[in-house]
């Protein structure tokens, strides 16, 4: 091997052994969700008292991590918690998953990512970049790929972190409602009104509202 080949190699060796450990942890975390007994959940959330809720922040953010589906979180805190509570848990849960994807995504695959783009695909993380938050804001609420899957994805990319974060927070807050107040009426179905979608259709108008905006801005460029 020559001299001028060294880096080269190092860097492919970095790159495999970084995403090597990052696959490795979120396979181990899906391992262990899948051993959880889910009908004791809702006993031992009852016994955490206060604690419950930043619990189930905790759990919910790893389980996203490992790329569980964020409609099955926010239900369950809906089941959980109520309503409003529990979209206030899911929606805090998606988006500290969310920074955690981010940077492990940026840590194990922003280089690579640079380094290999070319043609279109570099034009297109150019313009991910230049769209900012209102291009997040619109890839969140397409149901393309897991929650997890998606800020890993962004962590590689050009995007900036706190546009990565707003747009998470935006796109992600008119689901977490929505999803949260079903799960609540399926233990209380008295308890949910029309009130407490509310905040679900305010979200929703936002990010659509968000979504609109990019479009035509997207066609004048």
């Amino acid at each position: 091997m020559t001299t001028a080949d060294t880096p080269a190699a190092d860097f492919r060796r970095r790159a495999l052994i970084r995403a090597g450990a990052l696959a490795l942890g979120v396979g181990a975390v899906a391992l262990l969700a899948s051993r959880v007994p889910l009908g004791s959940v809702p006993d031992e959330v009852r016994e955490l008292g206060a604690f419950g809720p930043a619990a189930a922040v905790v759990a919910g953010a790893a389980l996203l991590m490992a790329l569980v589906p964020r409609t099955a979180i926010s239900l369950a805190c809906g089941l959980l918690f109520g309503a409003t509570a529990g979209a206030g848990v899911a929606l805090v849960a998606a988006v500290g998953a969310a920074i955690a994807t981010f940077w492990l995504g940026r840590w194990a695959g922003r280089e690579t990512v640079r380094r290999r783009l070319r043609g279109r695909i570099a034009r297109l993380d150019e313009w991910l970049a230049q769209r900012g938050t209102l291009a997040v804001v619109v890839v969140r609420l397409l149901p393309i790929a897991p929650f997890g899957l998606v800020g890993y994805a962004y962590g590689s990319s050009a995007t900036r972190f706190r546009h990565y974060l707003a747009g998470t927070a935006l796109g992600g807050a008119p689901s977490a409602f929505a999803y949260a107040a079903i799960g609540a009426a399926v233990v209380s179905p008295d308890g949910v009104t029309l009130l407490t979608y509310l905040p679900a259709a305010l979200g929703a108008l936002v990010s659509a509202s968000a979504a609109v905006y990019w479009r035509v801005t997207s066609r004048r460029s």
